[in-house]
């Protein structure tokens, strides 16, 4: 029976005594429990981490770094929402989802900080699935949104490494050229291998590819400035050309595959470029910790919400 006609049956009244049948939708509520259950394990793995994550959080020595002014909250806000708010955009033009899917994103990206890469991915399949009118199922979406992330990621991570090669050497700023030029392949090897066989690897169409490309691209630039900006407000004495300059090689060594201890690295390089040894590591304390203690209050408050009003849930 199609939907309007369950729909008209379970409205009609009885007949002749006999109690009318109440037919329900089945391919929605069919697995409510094993949601249920698979938000109840994700509440409690985030409480754990949580717990965990504190213990190297030195609450004393954040709160006497952090800046007064008004102005560092509102870009660190701007930073940190970046992501999600980017995703949501996608995902409104691609599903028209509801306000209530910036909640879903926000917590896809405390799953994937907090407990394990990609796991936010599954957490948003399945509330979409529960939450969104679709047509077809939402993970081919929710795959080719990761993936064109990181394929955007690394095309930016070429274009830099191109440009700043010259300066990149061993000799200069304690980078191996050696590991440049191996993680360059590698990048180009990944790329290279989605673009050739991009049919089978994408769902979307190709002008919603474009679209989820360029929303990217916006997210990757403007995360590095606001970055910038952070830091400059941190350290004002240091023009904000530099900070954008170090915030460019920043996202380049992130990004690099085969470069080990990444911060330690960058945070090799600014002191090397900006002097200031001591001033580059607290300043590179303050925004780990800022990142850790946010992941860890909205983890929290996601956690101890579920378990409170699990039918509630995002």
């Amino acid at each position: 029976m199609s939907e309007p006609s369950a729909a008209l049956a379970s409205e009609m009244p009885a007949l002749n005594g006999t109690p009318a049948i109440e037919l329900k939708p089945q391919d929605r509520n069919h697995h409510r429990g094993r949601n249920a259950i698979f938000s109840i394990l994700l509440s409690l793995a985030v409480i754990a981490a949580v717990v965990l994550e504190m213990g190297g959080v030195n609450i004393p020595r954040l709160a006497a770094m952090l800046p007064a002014s008004p102005a560092f909250w509102i870009v660190f806000a701007a930073y940190y929402l970046i992501s999600p708010a980017s995703e949501w955009f996608i995902f409104r033009r691609l599903w028209q989802i509801p306000p209530a899917g910036f909640l879903a994103l926000l917590r896809k990206k405390v799953y994937n900080d907090l407990l394990l890469g990609y796991l936010g991915e599954a957490y948003f399949y399945t509330w979409a699935r529960r939450r969104v009118s679709l047509e077809a199922a939402p993970f081919g979406a929710v795959k080719d949104v990761a993936i064109l992330s990181a394929i955007t990621g690394n095309a930016v991570t070429m274009v830099l490494l191109f440009m700043a090669f010259p300066m990149l050497g061993a000799t200069q700023l304690g980078l191996d050229s050696r590991a440049l030029t191996l993680s360059l392949g590698v990048i180009l090897a990944i790329s290279l291998f989605a673009m050739v066989f991009r049919r089978r690897v994408f769902s979307l169409a190709r002008g919603e590819l474009v679209m989820i490309t360029q929303v990217h691209l916006a997210r990757i630039i403007l995360s590095a400035v606001l970055l910038a900006v952070l830091w400059h407000l941190v350290l004002p004495q240091v023009p904000l050309s530099w900070w954008l300059y170090l915030s460019t090689l920043r996202l380049l060594v992130s990004r690099l595959p085969l470069m080990p201890n990444k911060d330690l690295l960058f945070a090799g390089i600014a002191v090397l470029v900006l002097g200031h040894e001591r001033d580059i590591g607290a300043l590179m304390t303050l925004m780990a910790g800022l990142i850790l203690a946010a992941h860890l209050l909205l983890g929290a408050g996601i956690a101890i919400n579920d378990l409170i009003n699990p039918e509630k849930r995002g």
